[in-house]
């Protein structure tokens, strides 16, 4: 009985009802393109970016440093074993598969350390005396957690890397500085040690 209604009725136009009024809201794009030419005319534009490359300059000069390590106090060893189980099926250009899911591989069978990795505060001068003294000759990076890369590079004549956002030290669980990771056959010798005693070895 409902259909039959339903089916019965006609649409009607019950003509307009209340005021329709123009869009008058100013067009989005036209007002940021004001906005911008303003910032350009008033100079504005030029201070933001001198502004933006400084910050920029000084994040190169001096990143933040590491957050969470102290200076060693104790003498602390512990043997790291670089060892990853693979995921996926690795394969070469062709398709063929290299390596198999679930394959367990060892970096180091391949690509060994080829020096030390020296972990250390670059605001610390008896830390970087001691790093120079004791790798000074040899092929060890020089990774920073705190200090400016570029001034001691410039200042000790030798290349200094950044642990940007502690990735490596967190990797190695290292907690104080100074710090060595040392390859010893296929695994990786981690040492934290008081300064002193890293003065003295």
């Amino acid at each position: 009985m409902a259909l039959l209604v339903t089916t019965g009725a006609e649409a009607r136009d019950y003509g307009q009802h209340g005021a329709v009024w123009p869009v008058i809201e100013p067009d989005l794009l036209q007002q940021i393109k004001a906005r911008l030419t303003y910032l350009e005319a008033s100079g504005e534009t030029a201070r933001l970016n001198d502004e933006l490359k400084r910050r920029t300059i000084a994040r190169v000069n001096r990143p933040a440093p590491v957050a969470g390590l102290t200076l060693a106090a104790t003498l602390r060893r512990w043997s790291f074993d670089p060892t990853i189980t693979v995921d996926a099926d690795i394969t070469d250009d062709k398709g063929r598969t290299i390596i198999t899911r679930g394959t367990r591989v060892n970096p180091l069978d391949t690509v060994p350390l080829r020096g030390p990795l020296v972990f250390l505060d670059g605001d610390d001068r008896a830390q970087v005396d001691w790093a120079m003294a004791r790798f000074g000759a040899t092929q060890a990076k020089f990774i920073l957690v705190g200090g400016a890369p570029l001034e001691l590079m410039k200042a000790r004549q030798r290349r200094f890397y950044f642990d940007q956002g502690g990735k490596l030290t967190q990797h190695f669980s290292i907690r104080a500085v100074p710090a060595v990771v040392e390859q010893q056959g296929r695994a990786l010798l981690v040492t934290e040690q008081p300064p002193r005693t890293a003065r003295r070895s």
